[in-house]
């Protein structure tokens, strides 16, 4: 770069002096022919310069000034042509200019006077010697110098400091404007004919001339940048979506487009290196980008699996590569592409895969793309380990030089990986059956194999590539995906446990064909059915399977999944003849919640072996989600319990009570049916606490909690208010019935008193109120049953007794 700039400033003095000597020369030469007709044109031609157009491509102006120089070249001498030359070039780099430098300035008038002296000389040439008096000639020839005695310097430096080919630049910057050269020299002519006939006077009618001339330019140059716009974004466009393909591929993989930043300029920069063609330099740049496309048919949960890869998991992701290339065949690159993406996986000793190519049957492109994507690979954050520092990654990569890559490719990345990381920091940023079950011989994962106990002696059918088609491999990995998605959004949409695992059982059936399902829940020390749906719904809704025993309770207790396990062992067939499945292979796995096992997830199927290890790898993907949000559920189910269940009776709290009355008084109302509402209050229940403790009072609290629900009729709702308080609302009791209640519920209270205390201590008053006759709402109904039980409480105290005959509230000793 230094050398470049040393360079670039040369030709830059070279051109400055050249210019300065020109006009040295023609000062030294100085005469006038008419003063007054040379002010005119320098006038003309400084406000001529102010009407200037930007160059496309480049930071650059032109101007119409080149019109005057032309009619000095015909009509003045060099000194004055000279003198409106650069009293142009001066208006035209100052007016209106962001930024000019004096070096700038000092290339712009050395360049200009510099091509004014050549085209004044190409002129005298011309007219003088091979053509006397030709002045179309003359001008064509004068024009033609000029333009590119004007544009090339300029070229040149953009060459020197861009490191552009000065041809490239200077047919993609000015060699569109030379027509305009030449009509220009064509309106020189003409303005030269006229000034001969009727004097130089009617120069200044060609103001319009210029002005039309400087519109055309500026329209012309809009159109240019515009298309050129347009076709910049349509191709930016493209590269953007490539690159956001690229990412999108990267993002499954749990990786980060700094990745594919890194690879491509890896990738590029070491191609330049081993001086690889032009076309395989912009296949490899593309190929950088899309060599993992493939991923697209491989389901996201293998990508993303923190951890080894299973055998059948690593046969998936071995399509990627043929996956890719047919992929990309489609696209028609005018560059070997397909090449490239088919072989990265490839290996130099080969073992790689898909089709075990060695040596120098891998194409360059895939033999640096392999190279380069490990070391980025081991030098990047991964499910399954940590980054490696860059030199550590590098000796990784050198040790594996003539096994897995090039030692070549190897040599040349190990010289410039640092420059080129540095360099890359500082980069901005007709439907067909798909090849899912495609057997790959070839090749390991780095990472090793995680060993299966499963059938070793099952092999999928090996098919040959040609056969691989990618549309139904893609189209099935993402509905695989997609539903193992939408599966886990249900499982955690909904804290309603039934709702949770109906949803499940229909969804989940999509993905892995079943007969029946059943979901165990652990409660103590047996499996419960929480959830069964499908064929044998009644056997398997009786089961209680002891943890360890049978398929789910040994799955439950190892924490180990089963395939095509034997139905029957689950606990409970064998133990009773009458029992019997036709189910004959089961995939159970273990549910785990944050506490440990919570349950199984057992599904049934009544052909033999009818579960793969792509059904296993499904389930055992949803199966952490799923153990989680049955623990919430199930916890979301004890809150909603608790909110209407009193902890310490098991009966209905006062909350639920209310909820229940208001139910109920609206039935009632429409049917037009009686209702009785009882409150109950244990006399004596103080002396219990004081003189037993508090947990025998409780002890009390539970037990004639139980006698009291185990008395009541089946539609009688029992609740506890608070304390030593009860509620009973009996639809249809008659005032009479309800006396008689109150007596035996009475007999209770003294009951579970003996039975808790050994003493007669404990008694019952209880209140009665009677719907519609003391009450049309539950607050007037338990308002008027409590204050009779206060009038009955208060009697009892006092020793009065309770006439039989008044139903409305009643005291019993």
């Amino acid at each position: 770069m230094q050398a470049d700039r040393l360079k670039a400033g040369a030709f830059i003095t070279l051109i400055a002096f050249s210019g300065a000597s020109v006009f040295a020369y023609g000062m030294l030469n100085w005469h006038a022919q008419d003063l007054v007709r040379l002010v005119v044109y320098i006038v003309i031609a400084a406000v001529a310069s102010g009407l200037k157009v930007s160059l496309p491509g480049v930071n650059g102006t032109m101007s119409v000034n080149f019109l005057f120089v032309l009619l000095g070249i015909v009509e003045l001498n060099l000194p004055e042509t000279l003198l409106i030359g650069l009293t142009g070039i001066v208006t035209q780099s100052l007016w209106k200019s962001r930024k000019i430098t004096p070096v700038h300035l000092t290339f712009n008038l050395g360049g200009n006077a510099l091509a004014i002296g050549a085209a004044y000389s190409a002129y005298e040439f011309v007219n003088s010697r091979w053509f006397a008096h030709s002045l179309p000639l003359s001008l064509v020839v004068a024009a033609s110098v000029y333009f590119l005695a004007n544009t090339i310097p300029i070229a040149g430096v953009i060459s020197l400091t861009e490191h552009k080919p000065v041809t490239k630049t200077w047919k993609e910057c000015y060699f569109w404007c030379f027509p305009y050269y030449l009509f220009g020299a064509a309106l020189t002519g003409l303005a030269h004919l006229i000034n001969q006939h009727a004097g130089w006077e009617t120069s200044l009618l060609a103001f319009p001339a210029v002005y039309w001339i400087y519109r055309s330019y500026r329209l012309y140059l809009e159109r240019l940048e515009h298309e050129k716009s347009h076709v910049e974004d349509m191709a930016a466009l493209h590269l953007r979506t490539i690159e956001a393909l690229a990412l999108a591929i990267e993002a499954k993989d749990h990786t980060t487009h700094e990745h594919l930043k890194r690879v491509r300029v890896y990738a590029v920069e070491i191609a330049k290196k081993l001086k690889v063609s032009e076309e395989e330099l912009e296949a490899l740049r593309a190929a950088s980008l899309l060599h993992d496309i493939g991923k697209l048919a491989v389901p996201e949960h293998i990508i993303s699996k923190p951890g080894k890869l299973t055998p059948e998991e690593f046969e998936k992701m071995k399509i990627h590569p043929i996956v890719g290339a047919e992929i990309l065949q489609r696209v028609q690159f005018p560059y070997p592409v397909v090449p490239i993406v088919r072989a990265h996986h490839e290996k130099w000793d080969g073992s790689g895969y898909p089709f075990g190519l060695r040596g120098e049957e891998i194409p360059m492109g895939a033999r640096i793309l392999a190279a380069v994507d490990c070391l980025d690979a081991l030098a990047s954050d991964r499910q399954y380990r940590r980054a490696l520092p860059l030199d550590e990654a590098m000796r990784h990569v050198e040790m594996e030089a003539g096994t897995s890559f090039d030692p070549v490719v190897v040599a040349e990345l190990k010289k410039h990986y640092q420059e080129l990381e540095r360099k890359a920091q500082d980069q901005d940023h007709p439907l067909v059956k798909l090849s899912t079950d495609v057997k790959v011989e070839k090749g390991t994962p780095a990472a090793g194999l995680e060993h299966n106990e499963g059938n070793r002696d099952e092999q999928p059918i090996v098919q040959k590539a040609h056969q691989v088609e990618f549309l139904s491999s893609i189209a099935s990995a993402r509905q695989e995906a997609q539903m193992l998605f939408e599966l886990s959004q249900t499982i955690g949409n909904s804290l309603s446990l039934d709702e949770t695992l109906s949803v499940l059982s229909v969804r989940l059936k999509r993905l892995i064909p079943y007969d029946s399902i059943a979901i165990y829940c652990k409660k103590e020390d047996r499996l419960v059915p929480e959830f069964v749906t499908g064929d044998n719904f009644r056997l398997f809704s009786s089961l209680q399977i002891p943890m360890g025993q049978g398929l789910s309770g040994w799955v439950a207790q190892n924490r180990k999944a089963i395939v095509n396990g034997n139905p029957s062992v689950e606990p409970g067939y064998l133990a009773d003849d009458t029992k019997f499945s036709t189910l004959r292979s089961a995939l159970a796995v273990p549910l785990e919640g944050l506490q440990g096992v919570l349950g199984v997830l057992s599904l049934y199927h009544s052909e033999k072996d009818a579960f793969t290890n792509d059904h296993l790898r499904i389930l055992l993907a949803i199966a952490s989600k799923l153990g989680l949000s049955i623990e919430n559920a199930l916890k979301y189910r004890l809150a909603e319990t608790s909110a209407t269940t009193d902890y310490l009776t098991g009966l209905p709290n006062a909350r639920s009570l209310f909820l229940h009355l208001d139910r109920e008084m609206s039935r009632c109302r429409r049917h037009e049916e009686a209702l009785t509402v009882l409150v109950c209050d244990l006399d004596g229940f103080k002396q219990v606490n004081d003189r037993f403790g508090h947990l025998e009072g409780n002890r009390l609290l539970r037990v004639f909690a139980q006698k009291l629900k185990e008395s009541c009729r089946e539609y009688d709702y029992v609740a506890r208010m608070g304390g030593d308080e009860f509620v009973i609302v009996a639809p249809g009791l008659a005032p009479e019935a309800s006396l008689e209640k109150t007596c035996y519920f009475n007999e209770l209270a003294i009951e579970a008193g003996r039975q808790v205390t050994g003493e007669e201590i404990v008694s019952l008053s209880v209140g009665s109120a009677y719907y519609p006759k003391d009450g049309r709402d539950a607050e007037q109904l338990l308002a008027e049953a409590d204050r009779r039980m206060y009038v009955v409480k208060q009697q009892h105290h006092s020793g009065v007794d309770i006439p039989q005959e008044v139903p409305r509230a009643a005291k019993v000793n």
